[in-house]
């Protein structure tokens, strides 16, 4: 035997190649799966032009053995095998792919691709073994040849005994260091779940001996443990399955077994995309909200298949934020991967994939919204702040995929609307879709901002969660009708009894002498143009509403406190306002203390805080004496 040196910069670009390029060394049992399956497809594509060869898929299979005493991992496969010119051509020099010269050479399309096209992942099995073998034998010949390396320092190549076409890898797995584990892949528990996790739909038969516990023989309670031989890997995905073939029950239990969601999915999206970019999907709309989905823990993305080879348990790129709710995988064979196959190359073809599944998930949110509309209020309820922070988080970017998914509860229907359902009602002299904030619905019924706007028989939608008007913002529009909040300075509306600026001005001296004493409290005191029954009620100018103002100040991270610019607003017909000109006549002290009082009430409707609560209490006792 001859000590040959590996071609290339070899045993710096080998020690680049076990040190640096996989993030888990589980992943080596992947790529010897993987180059076990392009050596069975050799066979097929051979059996295409070759009639000698007769191809049977049944004959052909990979199978793993452990031996845990001697450390030792095998991987076996039935395919193509190597020449003593191929092992060193192929094995001899990293980074040349073997499989992807194949390929080029026999360009056969038929729903079979080659999987191993960089040449590396052959070396990750130095990541957890001081010794690789490797021993096959070529179809069509007589020898088999044993390749042998412990790493960088070289090979040797020398013949062996092999009875039948095909090759074994065999690994001599490193012993335990204070920092790694080496045993966890002697474990028979161990690998057989990292064959299902990244294996699992290659299309050949991935065997392995089993412990299996049976009822001993003639005895009633007493058990004995064997090896049984057994197929780990599923082999046919789901996805590639006809959808007519396929029930809902099968897709509840590809859900469940993927570990996607305790619940049942509430709509699945099967797709088999053809054109620019092809790609097989499952997606999954869960029924119920992910326990830790607003928490940093928390991933989105798909499950990402290269040929049925899993490549990325998360791949965040094929889903928008604001669909981060969407479980499922996503299967091509025309991706651009990385030389260690973990990591995507941003690309085309993941773009492309990308829009398709945005909208693929847009129309199947509008086919429940449409056909199932009590479903898909119960998945707004769950959702629906995500879809609305998608609006807000791209600055309007997403509207014409959102907009139409977004819903709001309606003072006139008293339940849920969409936006085009509640301009399709519009009547003509109304130029604005109004829009209440609060707490809760039943805060907002009894907002004095509301009471012109109802009595013009306008729908109201009423915004509970903290993100709706900052989202409605970024909209800024729907269908050529801005938005405009009922606490708005200019509402768009005449009232019929018309308190103008003339009115304000009769009343100058005292609305002044209200927002001197109230500082800078408030932007203005003014007559009111909106309020009906209610004496008193605060508005807003400007871009930044009293809503937006308690959201932002209730941020813990937000150390300087937001203000609106608040106007006060007296109603003019309310008896109050008779006393408030009284005292302004009679009695400036209680004129300040019935402006303090106002001023707090409104606070309080808006379901501001007060600012000294203490005081408050003090001046309604004054009152009462």
């Amino acid at each position: 035997m001859e000590l040959k040196q590996f071609q290339a910069e070899s045993k710096r670009l080998l020690d680049l190649m076990i040190n640096s390029i996989y993030t888990h060394k589980e992943i080596f049992l992947r790529e010897l799966i993987s180059n076990a399956s392009d050596a069975i497809d050799k066979i097929y594509y051979r059996a295409l032009t070759d009639d000698s060869i007769k191809f049977d898929k049944n004959n052909y299979y990979i199978k793993v053995t452990v031996d845990r005493e001697k450390r030792i991992l095998k991987v076996s496969d039935t395919g193509i095998g190597m020449t003593k010119e191929e092992l060193e051509n192929n094995l001899g020099v990293i980074a040349q792919s073997g499989s992807l010269a194949f390929k080029k050479e026999n360009e056969i399309k038929d729903g079979y691709d080659i999987i191993g096209q960089f040449g590396v992942g052959f070396y990750s099995a130095f990541m957890v073994a001081d010794v690789v073998t490797v021993i096959s034998k070529a179809l069509g010949s007589a020898e088999a040849y044993k390749w042998e390396s412990q790493g960088a320092e070289g090979y040797t190549i020398e013949k062996a005994e092999r009875d039948t076409v095909g090759t074994d890898v065999i690994l001599k797995i490193k012993k335990n260091t204070e920092d790694e584990d080496y045993d966890q892949f002697l474990d028979e528990y161990r690998i057989r779940s990292i064959i299902r996790k990244y294996s699992d739909f290659i299309r050949y038969p991935i065997k392995m001996d089993v412990t299996v516990r049976k009822l001993k023989e003639g005895s009633k309670g007493e058990f004995e443990e064997h090896k049984e031989e057994q197929v780990i890997n599923s082999m046919v995905p789901i996805w590639r399955r006809n959808k007519n073939e396929l029930t809902k029950e099968d897709y509840e239990k590809f859900y469940s077994e993927k570990h996607y969601g305790f619940d049942k999915p509430l709509r699945y999206i099967h797709i088999n995309a053809e054109g620019a970019v092809n790609y097989r999907a499952i997606l999954f709309i869960p029924e119920k909200m992910p326990f830790d989905f607003y928490t940093k823990e928390y991933e989105k993305g798909l499950e990402l298949y290269s040929n049925g080879v899993l490549i990325m348990k998360k791949c965040p790129d094929l889903l928008p934020d604001y669909f981060s709710f969407v479980k499922g995988m996503v299967d091509s064979d025309d991706l651009s991967l990385n030389i260690s196959r973990e990591m995507l190359q941003h690309d085309r073809q993941l773009k492309l994939m990308a829009k398709n599944i945005k909208t693929k998930i847009k129309n199947e949110l509008l086919d429940l919204l449409k056909n199932e509309r009590e479903k898909y209020e119960e998945f707004f309820k769950i959702f629906g702040r995500q879809l609305k922070y998608g609006l807000y988080s791209e600055f309007g970017s997403n509207k014409d995929v959102l907009q139409d998914l977004i819903i709001f509860y309606s003072s006139k229907e008293k339940k849920m609307v969409t936006l085009d359902e509640y301009v399709s009602r519009m009547p003509e002299d109304q130029k604005y879709i109004y829009y209440a904030s609060g707490d809760s619905i039943e805060r907002i019924e009894k907002l004095p901002q509301t009471e012109l706007v109802a009595d013009k028989g306008y729908e109201i939608l009423y915004f509970t969660d903290d993100v709706d008007e900052f989202a409605i913002r970024m909209l800024m529009s729907y269908k050529d009708k801005e938005f405009k909040s009922v606490s708005a300075d200019d509402l768009g509306i005449e009232p019929e009894e018309k308190t103008d600026s003339a009115e304000n001005s009769e009343h100058k001296e005292l609305f002044e002498y209200m927002k001197n004493h109230l500082g800078d409290k408030v932007k203005a005191v003014k007559a009111s143009k909106r309020l009906k029954n209610h004496p008193v009620c605060l508005s807003s100018e400007g871009e930044l509403t009293i809503e937006m103002e308690k959201v932002l100040n209730a941020m813990p991270y937000n150390q300087q406190k937001i203000k609106a610019d608040k106007i006060l607003e007296i109603n003019v017909n309310h008896d109050v306002f008779k006393a408030l000109k009284d005292a302004y006549e009679k009695d400036k002290d209680k004129l300040k203390l019935y402006t303090d009082l106002l001023y707090n009430q409104a606070l309080l409707i808006e379901g501001l805080p007060i600012d000294d609560p203490v005081e408050f209490t003090n001046n309604i006792c004054k009152m009462m004496v």
